[in-house]
């Protein structure tokens, strides 16, 4: 897997279009959870995506800066792989390419998610801990979670 980390501004329209079409087809169709999948938290956002040997984004996840989901922490979300992909542990790929980034960028700084409940063991095969709140993300059970600064990567 090909994997690229830009900034909204250094997007192609292609690029952008095709990260979005494909948060689309999993966010909403696939899940079947009519929201507003497309925010302004894209503009200030990292975009990291992956392609396969075709060049197809086949994986995504954006990453937030703090300030933006967060006042003091960075954020990954908006994670996904495409269902064919999902059994060849391009996941942890996926988490260890915007872990580094972020440490990199903020090493000093720890990252908080909010997780789609069902994926608690593999964000926590990740590194990730659990800070025991747990609500509802449009009609979907989610939880925070917590990866330190402190940690290396466990995967």
């Amino acid at each position: 897997m090909n994997w690229q980390i830009k900034s909204y501004k250094d997007l192609s329209k292609e690029e952008f279009h095709d990260i979005i079409q494909l948060r689309i087809a999993v966010f909403v169709v696939e899940q079947n959870c009519p929201y507003q999948e497309l925010d302004d938290k894209d503009r200030d956002a990292y975009h990291l995506f992956g392609q396969d040997d075709n060049g197809k984004i086949v994986a995504v996840a954006r990453i937030l800066p703090e300030g933006i989901s967060y006042e003091k922490d960075w954020s990954i979300g908006r994670v996904l792989i495409l269902p064919e992909f999902r059994n060849r542990k391009s996941g942890y790929d996926l988490m260890e390419e915007a872990i580094r980034f972020i440490q990199k960028h903020a090493p000093e700084k720890q990252i908080r998610i909010s997780a789609q409940a069902h994926l608690q063991s593999f964000y926590e095969k990740v590194g990730f801990t659990f800070t025991g709140r747990a609500y509802d993300e449009d009609g979907i059970p989610h939880i925070e979670m917590i990866y330190p600064a402190s940690n290396s990567l466990p995967i």
